[in-house]
């Protein structure tokens, strides 16, 4: 039941973009097209899983005085990894998302989940905690993908969804991103806010 809360709590009640409005960079760059937001989730999620497995498993050996350091390089090199798996498997994808796979390292959501969960506890926990931050994250940049994508280029995963010429090309801009994530939020706190 611990793990299952473990896993749980990234999805809804501390969903990393949501709830704890961590990850926006990414979240507004390359949220244009729900294919980027998948490939983002999955190499978020990757990096995420693999590092808490290994900081979780070295949480006794690693020094408190050189802890962050060591987690930065434990990250980079996952990410230095995904990366490469990307630009060899996914070439267009690679190029879609751009410079925001490398800036995965020092996204604050994994050294956040690496300096509050992964140091403190063993190794499953920590694996159900990352693949729920992960799922959460990959599910609010699928939101807004979907959002982005259908009212930006009338189109979902490419597919053209609306008839005609009906989309609003400011969803797929820069400050679509910000709308898009705005009224999510609004929203989200809106159903989750509790009568007086």
């Amino acid at each position: 039941m611990a793990l299952i809360n473990e896993f749980s709590k990234g999805i809804i009640r501390e969903n990393p973009l949501f709830r704890l409005v961590l990850g926006c960079c990414p979240s507004l760059a390359i949220t244009t097209s729900v294919e980027n937001g998948l490939g983002m989730g999955a190499a978020f999620t990757a990096v995420l899983v693999a590092s808490n497995i290994v900081i979780s498993a070295l949480r006794k050996v690693i020094p408190d005085s050189v802890r962050i350091p060591a987690y930065i390089v434990i990250i980079a090199a996952f990410v230095t990894m995904i990366d490469q798996l990307m630009h060899a498997f996914t070439p267009e994808l690679y190029i879609s998302l751009g410079i925001f796979i490398p800036l995965i390292v020092v996204n604050c959501i994994i050294l956040g989940r690496a300096e509050a969960f992964a140091n403190k506890n063993p190794v499953l926990p920590s694996i159900f905690d990352a693949l729920g931050m992960g799922l959460g994250y990959t599910l609010a940049l699928l939101l807004v993908c979907t959002f982005r994508e259908v009212l930006g280029a009338g189109t979902f995963l490419g597919v053209p969804v609306l008839p005609g010429k009906t989309s609003a090309i400011l969803m797929i801009l820069p400050p679509g991103g910000f709308i898009t994530l705005g009224c999510l939020l609004g929203l989200l706190n809106k159903l989750q806010k509790k009568p007086a």
